[in-house]
């Protein structure tokens, strides 16, 4: 098949544009923008849609930035067609607003293409994706660790935006244009291998081509389009539940617990993590607050604090309430002050957690036995210092970090039986401002492992030198390891 019928058959496909729908040009001056405004050209004379106009955005990253914005305004006068450029510093913008110079560009230039749409008075912007940049994300998503939503990878049309070169491979489109005399900007930014998508395209993806699949491009990219349908199934799935398992009560929503628990996991998490969202105002939910929040469901406990919004088990109920909001989402629990400040954070092993509110830092890593942990300087079996070693087999599902809440006991290390942590921090002279600031290692059930530099519990101590044990560490934010 011709790479133009290609491209007329992805987008009648996913019906990306008709006769009549006004289509913007996203141009950065790359083999594959420059071929995509040429394939979308011929498409144009034949009546299969309107190209109105050509948009480049200047990332102001390179030096010879202005020189590719000019090289945009000669393909766009070379079609006939209007140019719309733009600039921002986008190293700058990445500074401020602490995020990776790839995710501020990307912010920065779809930002833009709203613009030109609107000064085009567009219908689509279509930009230059291919079935290589499908497979690179495709990688980039499994080795960050995600599941459909993420390996679904780049939709043929995400809003307004549209890519209908998905189904053409980078050689081919660089041929389409050497074969028609036409010349292209080689963007320097690509060679950097610090940035992981370039060493996914330069050494990863050759490494699989020639030792274990040559067609491995096309096999990623189908991956992505199977894991796009499924999460589309699910979606679809998750709204019919979400409609009959929500309920909105003033500022909070409520689910049924007993009915969400009863999903299965993976339905489960979606409709979690819309509701989630949705009180979250825009911050960003991570799969381990949705994890955190389903546990809740499953066995209460006090309120966890999320980005934007809190989640307890009230009941029969798990309610989610913007964080500020008054009434249940804020000081809910029994006999615990209005103005309390829970926290709990999921602590991954090996990971960290940064508690900036009260300036400490909660890490966890994995030793093989207690003689590999005790290696290390300052260890404490006891836990009475900022480190402890705990046995990793009694901890049950993943760990979390929180501050004290109604209720709590634990076995200390050496005191015999269980007390009421008031009751320990009281005998340890720990001052009364200070109690909720105090750091408290969990597992799933919501056992305390460890309370941070005063000590474990007797239930997680090392009995055995050959057994798999977790070095816990509490140290100053900001401070050395």
């Amino acid at each position: 098949m011709q790479l133009l019928d290609r491209v007329r058959l992805t987008i009648r496909r996913h019906d990306l544009a008709r006769p009549g729908t006004r289509v913007v040009v996203g141009l950065s001056g790359g083999s594959d923008s420059v071929a995509l405004a040429h394939l979308l050209h011929a498409m144009a004379v034949a009546g299969e849609l309107s190209v109105v106009g050509v948009a480049h955005f200047n990332h102001q990253l390179r030096p010879a930035a202005d020189d590719e914005e000019r090289f945009c305004a000669g393909i766009a006068a070379s079609l006939g067609w209007p140019f719309l450029a733009d600039r921002e510093d986008v190293g700058g913008r990445a500074r401020r607003e602490h995020r990776s110079l790839e995710d501020a560009a990307r912010t920065a230039r779809h930002e833009f293409f709203g613009r030109a749409r609107r000064h085009f008075d567009a219908d689509r912007v279509a930009i230059g994706h291919t079935r290589d940049d499908q497979a690179e994300t495709f990688l980039l998503r499994l080795l960050r660790g995600a599941g459909a939503r993420g390996l679904a990878g780049m939709h043929p049309r995400r809003g307004l935006v549209i890519r209908p070169l998905l189904g053409c491979r980078r050689a081919e489109l660089r041929e389409y244009l050497a074969s028609r005399g036409v010349g292209y900007v080689h963007d320097a930014s690509n060679d950097d291998l610090s940035i992981p998508r370039n060493r996914v395209r330069a050494e990863l993806l050759p490494l699989l081509e020639r030792r274990f699949n040559p067609s491995i491009v096309a096999v990623l990219a189908r991956e992505a389009e199977l894991a796009r349908e499924e999460w589309r199934w699910m979606e679809e799935a998750a709204s019919e539940v979400a409609a009959d398992l929500c309920r909105r009560e003033g500022e909070a929503w409520r689910l049924d617990a007993d009915t969400l628990n009863r999903l299965p996991v993976a339905l489960a998490r979606i409709v979690m993590r819309r509701v989630m969202t949705d009180r979250a105002g825009g911050r960003p939910v991570a799969f381990a607050h949705v994890e955190e929040a389903l546990r809740v469901s499953r066995h209460g406990g006090g309120p966890v604090d999320f980005p934007g919004h809190r989640v307890q088990r009230l009941g029969a109920d798990v309610v989610l309430t913007s964080r500020g909001a008054t009434g249940e989402g804020r000081g809910a629990t029994r006999g615990w002050p209005v103005e309390a400040n829970f926290f709990r954070f999921p602590l991954s092993i090996p990971g960290e957690v940064d508690l900036a509110a009260g300036g400490w830092v909660v890490t966890a890593e994995p030793a093989p036995s207690i003689a590999a942990a005790t290696s290390c300087a300052g260890v404490s079996l006891g836990g009475s210092s900022t480190v402890a070693i705990v046995q990793r087999g009694p901890c049950v599902g993943g760990l979390a970090v929180r501050n004290r809440r109604p209720g709590d006991r634990f076995r200390p290390l050496g005191l015999g039986g269980r007390r009421k942590l008031q009751d320990y921090f009281v005998d340890r002279k720990v001052a009364r401002q200070r109690r909720d600031a105090v750091p408290l290692v969990v597992d799933e059930l919501d056992r305390i492992v460890w309370v941070a530099g005063h000590s474990i519990a007797e239930d997680f101590r090392v009995t055995d030198p050959a057994q798999a044990v977790l070095i816990l560490r509490l140290k100053l934010a900001g401070g050395p390891d």
